[in-house]
């Protein structure tokens, strides 16, 4: 039996849960991280030194970091590559996409998700919001720009490209009294992820 660590509500832990029920992969998660504790608690640590989640446990093999827990259940567990064809190019068009939302997808939408969502109103810094709304945007229209005439973000087939960025998404337009432009490719994009089951189990839920 797999474990999971993590709370439910992190972005991170919601790919991973995500990428396992594409796979029908059965798993066992414990809580862990911000109310929860425990990510800082000596066992936690022997496992992952970051202090960080996820953390997997697969029998004897235990594997931090998301992205690379992702490529690692959709190839121990995966058929026929479904989610990561093996073909170095197509891999390598998700790979990018994996590497680009934690080297700057991530870091631009973070301060704009706490500030939202994890900051009292009286406390937020109105002009630095502002700012980051703005750099964040920039890089959602990139995204709908590559989505022009495109199915999912690699083409016609579903991968782990979309559950990744996806997961962000959501992050994205769940956040309350923010104007976001039109971006229609986007969009539609959006609509069609959203109807699949691990979106609608682990990632659909008002932002925490």
């Amino acid at each position: 039996m797999i474990t999971i660590w993590g709370r439910a509500n992190s972005v991170n832990v919601q790919k991973v849960l995500w990428c396992c029920d594409e796979l029908v992969l059965p798993y066992e998660r414990i809580d862990a991280g911000l109310q929860f504790g425990r990510n800082n608690e000596p066992d936690y640590l022997a496992m992952n030194p970051t202090g960080k989640i996820p953390t997997l446990v697969d029998d004897d093999f235990v594997l931090w970091e998301s992205n690379a827990i992702l490529r690692y259940l959709v190839l121990q567990y995966g058929e026929s590559g479904l989610l990561y064809p093996s073909e170095p190019q197509r891999r390598a068009s998700i790979d990018r996409w994996l590497d680009w939302s934690l080297s700057t997808l991530q870091p631009a939408e973070r301060p704009v998700f706490w500030a939202i969502v994890r900051t009292p109103d009286a406390q937020r810094d109105t002009a630095k919001l502002a700012a980051d709304l703005s750099a964040v945007s920039l890089l959602w229209r990139t995204l709908d720009t590559h989505l022009q005439g495109r199915f999912f973000l690699e083409g016609e087939m579903f991968t782990l490209a979309d559950i990744v960025i996806g997961a962000y998404a959501k992050r994205w337009f769940g956040l309350d009294g923010v104007q976001r432009a039109s971006l229609p490719n986007l969009e539609r994009w959006y609509s069609r992820i959203a109807t699949r089951s691990g979106f609608k189990k682990y990632v659909d839920f008002p932002l925490t």
